[in-house]
């Protein structure tokens, strides 16, 4: 009994301590004294599952920029047309619909949500390579974005009641290695599928794995009950409204610290993932299958790496001061900044890429601690709805504008560096790195006392 104990307050590893399986059960009813326990290799296979799925969110949303030149050849598109189509096209509706999807995650079964969105962005992916315009394209990237809004404030809230606070930002660096992997089999897919059968054949290649991983997540994940790492929710629970959610969060200074620097953060790393493939086509002559080959194995990874090592490192500093949650997270961009804008100043390709390798790994740190200090900076009963927050702050300043942005800077460019316009577009878009460090500092500095303070209002 004492071992179960320990496990549901999450002094554990993140396990409670039984290996049989939970029954199921209604997650928005209370416990009545006993929530069911799950065994460790389950509560892995699903944290394991779960990342699955984000590495075909990831697939089918970043396959798109390894297939830019082809498109744009083919539709005879300004980088402007681009960007609109990779950025601001899909992130309006994937940013604004994650919170009504999030809104219903913290009332009902999150596994169904995360099953009917991967089938939605899956179909919408397969769609995008029937295509026969420009606009008809940008419907069915606006079609996978509806899909993608619902996977992520979901699977995050499931992760959260699946492990305790201590081991969190570890299993959230995990499941964040879904967008490291994902770019490696986007790009590989992408790239060589259209190489020898075309960009269409590679959109319906990769969305046609998500309708079976679907059936298989919704066969074999169980919904948990609310708050089951840590001891569950007390009987009275109330689901608060979306305003309660805002004015919650919005009022601890740690919060929007956390907000605006990852969004600045994905600001950078969308604009870069995005457009590199097409830096590298235009000033170094490089072709697809070429570019796929050595951004697929750099980024899927190395930012795997730094997905994970950022989570464990984060949550062992953390257990002496959890401000290093937030210190690991600025101290990549000041260390991997420098490295990245070697990248867009090497004249030889290979030199690019070798500068491309340390900032992927170490500005990829801040996945783990940053979604696992949103989650702790939310009571139970609103941590789907937190993660869509973030996420809406986040993808429409990061995936809205970031790639929109670069698009227009190297239109506006190119009649004085020509082809080599896009280069300069992603330095000068690549210095914001330092902007989002300094608010992952500010953050540091209140964060205890957010923390203790949501922990006491529990």
């Amino acid at each position: 009994m004492a071992e179960q104990q320990k496990g549901q307050n999450g002094r554990d590893s993140g396990y409670p301590a039984s290996d049989k399986a939970a029954p199921e059960n209604d997650s928005n009813k209370p416990l009545a004294g006993q929530a069911p326990l799950f065994s460790k290799p389950y509560i892995r296979y699903v944290v394991g599952m779960l990342t699955v799925v984000y590495v075909f969110n990831f697939i089918d949303r970043q396959i798109l920029s390894i297939l830019l030149p082809s498109i744009k050849a083919e539709f005879e598109l300004s980088d402007t047309a681009l960007g609109f189509l990779t950025g601001f096209a899909f992130a309006a509706f994937y940013a604004t619909l994650g919170m009504p999807i999030a809104r219903l995650a913290d009332r009902h079964s999150r596994v169904t949500i995360i099953t009917i969105c991967l089938s939605i962005w899956s179909a919408m992916t397969m769609l995008c390579g029937m295509a026969g315009s420009y606009w008809q394209l940008l419907i069915a990237r606006i079609g996978v974005g509806i899909g993608e809004a619902g996977g992520s404030p979901s699977s995050h809230s499931l992760i959260a009641d699946y492990v305790p606070v201590d081991g969190r930002s570890t299993a959230l660096g995990i499941y964040s290695l879904g967008v490291s992997i994902g770019i490696l089999f986007g790009f590989l897919a992408g790239g060589w599928l259209d190489e020898f059968f075309g960009w269409r054949t590679a959109f319906l290649v990769v969305g046609l794995p998500g309708i079976l991983l679907a059936i298989i997540l919704r066969m074999t994940v169980k919904e948990p009950p609310r708050g089951y790492s840590e001891g569950g929710l007390p009987a009275d629970n109330v689901q608060p409204g979306m305003g309660e959610v805002f004015r919650h969060l919005w009022t601890q200074r740690s919060f929007r610290h956390i907000a605006f620097g990852s969004a600045l953060h994905a600001f950078v790393g969308y604009g870069v993932i995005q457009w590199i493939p097409s830096f590298l086509h235009r000033s170094h002559q490089m072709e697809t299958w070429e570019i796929a080959s050595w951004l697929a194995p750099i980024i899927g990874i190395g930012g795997g790496l730094g997905s994970v090592l950022g989570g464990m490192l984060a949550d062992k500093l953390g257990r002496r001061d959890i401000r290093w949650q937030m210190w690991i997270s600025a101290l990549g961009l000041f260390i991997g900044a420098p490295f990245a804008i070697g990248v867009y100043l090497s004249s030889d390709p290979y030199t690019a890429l070798a500068f491309f390798v340390l900032p992927t790994i170490i500005v990829a740190v801040y996945h783990g601690p940053v979604y696992a200090m949103t989650q702790g900076l939310a009571p139970v009963r609103m941590r789907a709805m937190a993660a869509a927050v973030l996420l809406f702050v986040t993808n429409i300043i990061g995936l809205g504008f970031g790639p929109q942005v670069v698009g227009i800077m190297s239109d506006l460019l190119e009649p004085k560096y020509g082809i080599h316009s896009l280069r300069y577009a992603l330095l000068l878009v690549t210095l914001i790195y330092f902007w989002s460090g300094i608010h992952y500092l500010l953050a540091a500095r209140t964060l205890k006392e957010d923390l203790a303070r949501v922990q006491a209002d529990q």
